[in-house]
This record gives structure tokens, sequence and C-alpha cells, in this order.
């Protein structure tokens, strides 16, 4: 089985240093963020950023599709307000052209938010054309749409939501899922349970389909099943505990994808990857 593992690191210094890190905790996978994640504007990527960016992960011997980068928290693709909106479709178009430019493929984003302005579908139907104009505006990139914790307005938190997204986006082949294990917990889905892990991929399959599928976040968390708040606890010692990694590292649909801790404790980020490993069938 191919299971990709690492982290969201810091790419604090410059985007070369992000393989650099991913490196230093054994990783072969990694997210993060391509610019200032809490600014709605950035510097243009300077050719000598590229250039590092490509040479340190070559070292660090990790494959691009296996990167994961993640856009900014203040992108809401589905905002009810027209101004905004169009921020944010600029500030995602600038997010998306900045993956082509490193020679990635993965756009890793919150679907949005309604704010309680507007319905569920008029929310979603805002997202999807989002993404459209995104997927047109660009050539490679491909999509991402992360599952929610369902915290505030947030959509997403529904496998629903989520095929419903996937439904309106005109390029197939650029739209893909990925889950958050804390998230998809905190939501409403018992995957801390054999049964409740089963039926959550069984739909999964049904509704979206395994292809689909770009990445993982491996999160345990610090609130309890259906508390729509999303809070990462360590791996093992929140309320989802370690069967349910164990379960996802055994599964033979869940692999050749980036699977990505963002765990709130970096120094033990190379000891979970490394309890994570040894689930693997050998």
């Amino acid at each position: 089985m191919i299971k990709p593992l690492g982290a969201h690191v810091s790419a604090s210094g410059g985007v070369g240093n992000a393989p650099i890190n991913a490196h230093d905790i054994g990783a072969d996978a990694f997210a993060f963020f391509t610019k200032n994640q809490k600014q709605w504007k950035a510097p243009p990527l300077k050719e000598e950023d590229i250039e590092s960016f490509g040479t340190e992960l070559t070292k660090a011997h990790i494959e691009p599709k296996y990167v994961l980068p993640h856009d900014s928290y203040l992108i809401n693709l589905g905002h009810p307000e027209a101004q905004k909106l169009a921020i944010s479709r600029k500030a995602f178009l600038v997010e998306m052209e900045r993956v082509e430019q490193l020679g990635l493929t993965l756009l890793n984003f919150h679907p949005g938010s309604h704010l309680k302005q507007i319905t569920e579908e008029e929310c979603l139907e805002r997202i999807g054309e989002s993404v459209n104009r995104a997927l047109d505006a660009t050539t490679t990139a491909v999509a991402v749409l992360e599952c929610t914790a369902g915290q505030g307005s947030n959509l997403g938190y529904k496998l629903e939501h989520l095929a419903a997204i996937m439904g309106m986006v005109e390029q197939k082949d650029r739209v893909g899922i990925c889950i958050d294990t804390a998230h998809a917990f905190a939501a409403g889905y018992a995957i801390h349970e054999r049964t409740g892990f089963d039926e959550f991929w069984a739909e999964f399959e049904e509704l979206i389909g395994f292809d689909a599928l770009k990445g993982l976040h491996l999160n345990d968390s610090k609130k309890e099943l259906a508390s729509r708040v999303d809070r990462h606890a360590p791996l093992g010692e929140g309320f989802i505990g370690w069967g349910t990694f164990e379960w996802i590292m055994q599964h033979d649909k869940i692999q050749d994808v980036p699977m990505i801790l963002e765990t709130p404790e970096p120094d033990r980020w190379a000891e979970e990857i490394t309890q994570l490993r040894s689930f693997v069938p050998s």
C-alpha cells in the first residue's frame, strides 16, 4: 500500500523551507501555506523562490502529487455579499495560480459559509460557481474541497454538501475531496467505532467515489461526537482514538494520496508518523 504521510509544515522564511521542514520529520508528503494565510494579499512568488522550492522538494524525495497546499482561511467562496464574494474569488484564483507556479497540482480549501444570510442551497451554488471560475482561469490545478466540522455557518460538514458542489463543477477531473478525521467526527460521523467508520466510507464511495479522494487530514478531536466544534488533538489523545487511524492505514482504497497531520504538537509529528506507518500491512 502507498500511504504518503506528513504534516502541515511551516514555510516561514520562504516556500523553499517547507520541503526541508517536511524532510526533517521523516515525511513523504506535506501541506503548507504558499502565502500568509491571515492576509488577503501577498508579494508574487519570485523566480528564486520557485526554483528553491523545486530544488528542496527534489532533495527531500517528495513527489509533487503528495503536496497539499492549503488556501487562506479568509476566503469564503460562498459569501452572501457580492463585493466580498468577488474578493474571495480573486484571492482563491491567486492561490490556484501559485500552486501552478510551484509545479504542484492540489489546492485544499474549506468550501464556504452562508453567514446566516442566504440559504444552504444558494451558498452551495455560489461555491460551485466560484470553483468553476477559478478552474476556467487556470490550467492544471485541482480544487480539493475539505469536509468541515460544521462550526458556525460553515458548509461541507455533510458528504451531501461536497457531492452537490462536485456535481456543479464542469471540469470533473479538476475537483476532489479531502477528508479531515476530526471534522468528520465533530460533524456527527461516528468514525471512532468500526461500524460507523465503515458506514462513513461506504457513503463516501456511494456519493463521491474514491477516485475523487485527493487527501486526508489525520487529526484526533478534543470535542465529542457531533459537537460541530473544530478542535484538534494529538493522535490517540482525543475522542476518536488510535483505532480509527489504524483502520485508515489498513484501508486498501485509501492510498496514494497525501495524508497530513494537523495535530497541535509539532514536536510529536515524527513520532506520530512512525506510529502510523507501523499500522500499514507489510
